[in-house]
Formats: C-alpha cells, sequence, structure tokens
C-alpha cells in the first residue's frame, strides 16, 4: 500500500518548482537535512525515483514530471476545502494571500493593508510581489487567493473586478519642463527609458508608442520605476510612469511631470480569483473595499487617476 503524507507532497512541490534543496527548504521552513529525508521516503513509498540529482541543481524525472501535475491539483484543491470552510462565515478570516505587481505595491499596499487591517482584525493579510506570468499561475496552483494587477487578463479560469483606472504621464529632465510634450511618434525617437522585460507596464508603454518590443534600440531598462526616474535625473533619456508612482518616484528627483493630451495612455487595474474559490463572494467585498482604498489615496494626495 502506498503511504505518503500531504506534508511529503507539499515539500515535494516546492523542490519541483524551486529545483534546489536548500532554496526549496527555505521556501517550507525547514532544514535542508529534513526537507531531504522527507522526499526519499516520498520516493521510497512510490518506489520510483521523482528527481534527478548533481552537484548544482535537482531536475524532475519523467515521473515525477506527471506526479507534479497531480500534487498540484491535490494541493490546490485541498486549500479550496479549507477556504470552503472560511466562506461559510459571515466575515472572511484567517489568511489571505494577496498577489501585487510591482508597479501597483509600494504605492497602493500601504493604504490597502492599512484599511484592510482596520475592517478585518481577524485577517492575517500575506503579500506576495512579482510578475504578472507569476502571479498567474500561482493563483492558478492555489499558492495565492487573489492578485492585484492591470486588466484585462482574459483567462476563463479567472474571475475579473475593475477597480480603477489610471493615466501614465511622461518623466522628462528638469531642463525640458517648458518644452513642447512630445506625441507618440517623436517619443519614438527619444531615449525611451523602459522596465526591463516581464513587466506589464513595459508592453503598455510601447503599446502607446506604437513600438515593437524586438525592434533594435539605444534604449535602455530599468527593473523598478525608481530608477527609470533616477536615470531620467541624470538626463539618460526620459520615461513613462503611472500616475499613482509620480509623488514617491519624484519627490527626490529633479524632474518635470508633463501629462499626455487626450487620449491619455492609460491602464485599467483590477483584481482576480479563481472562479472555482468558495471565497468568491467575499473576495468580492474585499475588491470594494480596496476600490474605496484607491479612492482615500487619491483624495490624500491630489492625484487625478479615475476611481
Amino acid at each position: 500500500m502506498i503511504n505518503f503524507t500531504l506534508r511529503q507532497l507539499r515539500y515535494f512541490e516546492a523542490l519541483a518548482r524551486i529545483g534546489h534543496f536548500g532554496r526549496a527548504a527555505d521556501d517550507r521552513s525547514i532544514s535542508q537535512p529534513a526537507l531531504s529525508v522527507q522526499i526519499r521516503e516520498l520516493e521510497e513509498s512510490l518506489g520510483m525515483t521523482l528527481f534527478e540529482r548533481n552537484a548544482r541543481q535537482v531536475r524532475l524525472t519523467g515521473f515525477g514530471e506527471e506526479f507534479a501535475v497531480r500534487v498540484r491539483d491535490i494541493l490546490r484543491s485541498v486549500e479550496e476545502l479549507g477556504e470552503l470552510a472560511r466562506a461559510s462565515q459571515e466575515r472572511l478570516v484567517g489568511r489571505l494571500r494577496i498577489g501585487v505587481i510591482p508597479t501597483i505595491a509600494p504605492y497602493m499596499l500601504p493604504q490597502i493593508i492599512r484599511d484592510l487591517s482596520q475592517s478585518h482584525g481577524d485577517l492575517d493579510l500575506h503579500v506576495r510581489e512579482t510578475l504578472t506570468p507569476n502571479l498567474l499561475q500561482e493563483l492558478a496552483e492555489g499558492r495565492i487567493d487573489t492578485a492585484i494587477l492591470a486588466l484585462p487578463i482574459s483567462d476563463p479560469a479567472f474571475a475579473e473586478v475593475d477597480l480603477f483606472s489610471e493615466n501614465f504621464v511622461l518623466i522628462r529632465p528638469g531642463v525640458d519642463a517648458n518644452k513642447p510634450v512630445p506625441d507618440r511618434d517623436m517619443l519614438r525617437e527619444m531615449r525611451l527609458l523602459l522596465l526591463e522585460e516581464g513587466h506589464c507596464f513595459r508592453d503598455q508603454a510601447l503599446t502607446f508608442c506604437n513600438i515593437q518590443s524586438a525592434r533594435p534600440r539605444e534604449w535602455l531598462d530599468g527593473s523598478t520605476l525608481s530608477t527609470l526616474v533616477q536615470m531620467v535625473n541624470a538626463g539618460i533619456g526620459v520615461t513613462l510612469i503611472p500616475e499613482m508612482a509620480q509623488q514617491v518616484e519624484t519627490r527626490s528627483a529633479s524632474v518635470a511631470v508633463s501629462r499626455f493630451p487626450e487620449p491619455q495612455p492609460s491602464r485599467s487595474i483590477g483584481m482576480i480569483w479563481r472562479k472555482s474559490s468558495p471565497l468568491a463572494s467575499q473576495l468580492t467585498q474585499i475588491s470594494d473595499e480596496i476600490r474605496q482604498s484607491a479612492l482615500t489615496m487619491r483624495e490624500a494626495h491630489a492625484t487625478t487617476f479615475k476611481g
């Protein structure tokens, strides 16, 4: 009789996802030897080898890849059983795992966490900041409950709720403050600083400028909006940032902030969760509160992004 534990499956999932014993052990908050023992016992119980091991990395065997697919389904179902119990309560309590993209997290999270902590005292918030593709994978696998990101996602597995829209602003060196605002044709000829590959905001900026991302160029990439603004401050080029980032990112830089003429480039921010989640009604309530947090933030900082 095959006998293994849910804990072993969680350890297996971490190792399969990360591909390194040490980092997987850190992910599960156990020691590396303890993780190794649990994986070995799981393999012995199955009578099959799950991983190819060498000095540098760990790789799934063919059987391990098939096993991983089913393990993720099992773990997601287990998470949903817990969600089912929580959904039977009138108020959302316990752990809530929220994923947020990097071009939103630094600017909205303080307000969101403050507001949700006040309205849901029993809520244990866990925040995960990463790129959209990672959030979608983690949401699909049940490793987070919901995500705040740019819409549309257009995945039939996820429910989408609009929160608000916001415009992009142009950041130029301070000496250019009185110059006419360039149109998208002029921007294509300027040194435009963008976030590195993988950020959805990069794709949105390229779309506005009608630029193919694969086009050879002299532009420079940054890993954060802060880096881009400081590069503009150094006179290296110009960049676009979302309005919510304007106050934070420009307060220590000698740059000019300009708005584009209508129709202004913009993005829609929303919240998504699995349609199968038993917490759907509670997450809808949470989305209403986050929408209100965005409105509060707009009023407090006198921004003009639309709620």
